[in-house]
């Protein structure tokens, strides 16, 4: 498969622990408490926020960003959604991909196309982070064929308008709210986008027939402050660190009642740090670079009595990979018009590399690759949602899916090297 980075710029039984039975009543009910208290307050944040009758000042921007959508409709208008979700393979299936224009989304978008599959894409091109970057990738998108509309998820009626057109087969569905910190911010983008929003894409998907297989974005952040590694799918995810983290794991059970009440088939991909060209300006390997380039000091975090900090880098074609693999093994969903006729699928698959590694590694290998010393900051792991240390286990996801990671953060990291010196001029143009 060839990639996009060199594109120029423009097992085992679980044992159960004894214990009092009344231990176990009161855990259990305090778990169920904790579940349904925030089950309740994220309703009552999803009224607030798509209530307009709101007069708070931060939902009325809210709605403005998110739910601007370009003016849709008219022959040319579907015809470049027909022709972009063509398929034109023999084995093709046809697929919306929301956030298209996202890091992940893009990758994926340019990889089901190239292979012949029909896609369409959907981004509401907030200014989360430059929406100059997300505007090359489009650009970079339309030119391998892939028409992106510019509308938002909780546009109900756009949504149902692309699926008039186009009875797609699957939806990857990547769009949400990223970023851990920026949650202490704007807390309700994360319910808007990643509760709201996935519950609208769901709300479409069962009424329409056929129902499409959905593959979406969950997070490895919903293992939170699990301390067991490396992390397996059957662990506890019920002790989020961040309110990202806490919609992501209410996006999972969501998922499940969905796929229970409705028969929508939905595999969640439960992604670990992922890096590589075109990728987001906000996490660490790609603001790092832009420092260290302009000479400025990078925070390397560490945690109590000096521990160290370290993520599962995992390079974005081994995601892509992932990502293809899961919608390639779905399922059809088994409901028509609402109603659920036979059980369907419903999966959770950890995408990672299974080599943690620590920062103060990772910025030992871009100073190697930008021939510059970074300035080293040593602080405190701040108290905002950053967890010490990420491991996947994958063994999962390499039965089911044939998954297995090929990139290590060296390799990796030389080629996001690579075409960010290509694309921001070794750091002569501005990386916001």
């Amino acid at each position: 498969m060839k990639h996009i980075d060199n594109i120029p710029s423009t097992p085992g039984k679980v044992k159960m622990e004894k214990s009092p039975y009344n231990r176990l009543r009161i855990h259990f009910s305090l778990a169920k408490l904790t579940f349904w208290s925030f089950v309740f307050l994220g309703l009552i944040f999803v009224f607030f926020y798509r209530s307009p009758a709101s007069t708070s000042p931060v939902s009325s921007d809210l709605s403005r960003r998110s739910l601007r959508t370009n003016s849709y409709g008219g022959p040319d208008w579907e015809k470049r959604i027909k022709a972009s979700a063509k398929v034109r393979s023999r084995n093709g299936i046809s697929v919306l991909v929301t956030g298209a224009a996202g890091f992940v989304g893009t990758h994926v978008s340019v990889a089901l196309k190239r292979r012949g599959d029909g896609v369409l894409g959907l981004d509401n091109f907030n200014e989360y982070y430059d929406p100059s970057l997300k505007r090359a990738r489009q650009a970079l998108l339309e030119r391998t064929g892939v028409h992106v509309v510019e509308g938002d998820i909780n546009d109900a009626t756009l949504l149902k308008k692309l699926f008039d057109i186009v009875p797609f087969s699957h939806v990857m569905h990547l769009a949400a709210q990223a970023g851990v910190r920026y949650a202490m911010e704007n807390p309700g983008s994360y319910v808007h986008s990643n509760i709201a929003g996935l519950v609208n894409v769901l709300e479409i998907c069962k009424s329409v027939n056929p129902q499409p297989a959905i593959v979406w974005a969950s997070s490895s952040s919903v293992y939170g402050l699990n301390t067991k590694v490396p992390f397996s799918e059957k662990d506890r995810t019920d002790q989020p660190a961040s309110l990202y983290a806490a919609t992501k794991k209410a996006g999972e059970e969501i998922a499940h009642t969905y796929n229970h009440i409705y028969g929508l088939s939905l595999t969640g991909l439960r992604f670990f740090t992922v890096y590589g060209p075109w990728g987001r300006p906000d996490m660490a390997y790609f603001f790092f670079t832009r420092d260290i380039l302009k000479g400025k000091s990078i925070p390397i975090f560490e945690a109590a009595n000096h521990g160290t900090v370290a993520r599962d880098f995992t390079y974005i074609d081994d995601i892509v990979k992932g990502c293809l693999a899961a919608l390639d093994t779905a399922e059809k969903s088994t409901g028509s018009g609402g109603k659920k006729k036979d059980p369907a699928q419903l999966r959770v698959f950890n995408l990672g590399n299974t080599s943690p590694v620590p920062v103060s590694d990772l910025v030992s290998i871009l100073e190697r690759l930008l021939k510059v010393k970074a300035k080293r900051l040593v602080m405190k792991l701040p108290r905002n949602g950053d967890v010490q240390f990420t491991h996947a286990n994958i063994s999962s996801a390499h039965k089911e899916l044939g998954y297995k990671p090929t990139t290590d953060l060296q390799t990796g990291l030389k080629k996001f090297v690579r075409w960010y010196l290509n694309y921001y001029g070794n750091g002569k143009k501005s990386a916001q």
